[in-house]
């Protein structure tokens, strides 16, 4: 997929063959492999300023995050560090929850999936996203001889106030995932000073319209995005990660869910009379 927009190009492929992952796999082998393979064939060789996109379901079954759980609703609890909402459901589902799980990430069900993975097993996300996409980057780097190169782990997330699902940054090194735009000027020259767009997000849901959810597709490269690819190593070179893109303490203001907020405002109440 190219999109081109007032002389920008952003070009998104998808490789084909990578086969099922397993515990213990060495994960940046096995992408670096289709990666070459994709390149002797029709595709093109990783270049500098290439984003890699993996999905966050390859990157679990490789660390060995898939777990016996003929009970999902167990796993879900075990995932929870914190409920933000519930809400019952009929025909004797299970309630759905919404939670913050222990990457400090608020979703549907604790990021816990059922799918595309054996009966009587789930998958639990990834200990620490941000360090698979550290090590990634590094191996990545080393073996097709790149400087400035990006990885983004993504997993899929529901939106509060629109339907639908879309693909989100879990994970991510060698990128710069935000774009602040605050300090500079709009195309009428008004002062810009509320915009911080997420790179990061918006790559992962963009790499999700060439990999798909069934396609067998769970590595994708982004070409065009070169500005906000970073060289180098260490901190510098890997950036701060995705975890920057989670908003906590006083940004968050749906911290509370509804129990929470009618609990905190009565006890408020009391207290100043």
């Amino acid at each position: 997929m190219t999109a081109v927009l007032d002389g920008a190009r952003l070009t998104l492929w998808a490789p084909a063959g990578l086969g099922e992952v397993r515990p213990g796999d060495d994960l940046a082998a096995l992408v670096g492999d289709l990666l070459a393979r994709d390149a002797e064939g029709s595709g093109d060789p990783l270049a500098e300023g290439d984003v890699v996109v993996v999905t966050s379901k390859i990157v679990s079954k490789a660390e060995g995050r898939v777990v016996r759980a003929t009970d999902r609703e167990q796993a879900i609890t075990d995932e929870t560090v914190r409920v933000v909402a519930t809400r019952e459901r009929p025909d004797g589902l299970p309630p759905l929850r919404i939670v913050e799980n222990r990457l400090g990430l608020v979703m549907a069900a604790a990021g816990v999936d059922a799918s595309n993975t054996p009966d009587g097993t789930v998958l639990l996300l990834p200990e620490d996203p941000d360090a698979t996409a550290r090590s990634v980057r590094a191996a990545l780097r080393d073996r097709f001889g790149l400087d400035r190169l990006g990885v983004v782990v993504t997993d899929t997330a529901g939106r509060p106030w629109r339907d639908g699902v879309t693909d989100v940054a879990i994970g991510a090194a060698g990128l710069r995932v935000v774009d602040d735009l605050r300090g500079g000027v709009d195309s009428h020259g008004r002062p810009i000073s509320v915009t911080v767009t997420a790179v990061a997000d918006e790559i992962a849901a963009a790499s999700e319209l060439v990999r798909g959810k069934a396609s067998g597709r769970a590595v994708a490269v982004a070409r065009g995005l070169s500005r906000f690819v970073r060289g180098g190593t260490g901190p510098d070179g890997d950036g701060p990660g995705a975890r920057v893109l989670v908003r906590t303490g006083p940004d968050d203001l749906f911290r509370e869910g509804t129990a929470e907020a009618y609990a905190r405002g009565v006890a408020d109440g009391r207290a100043s009379r």
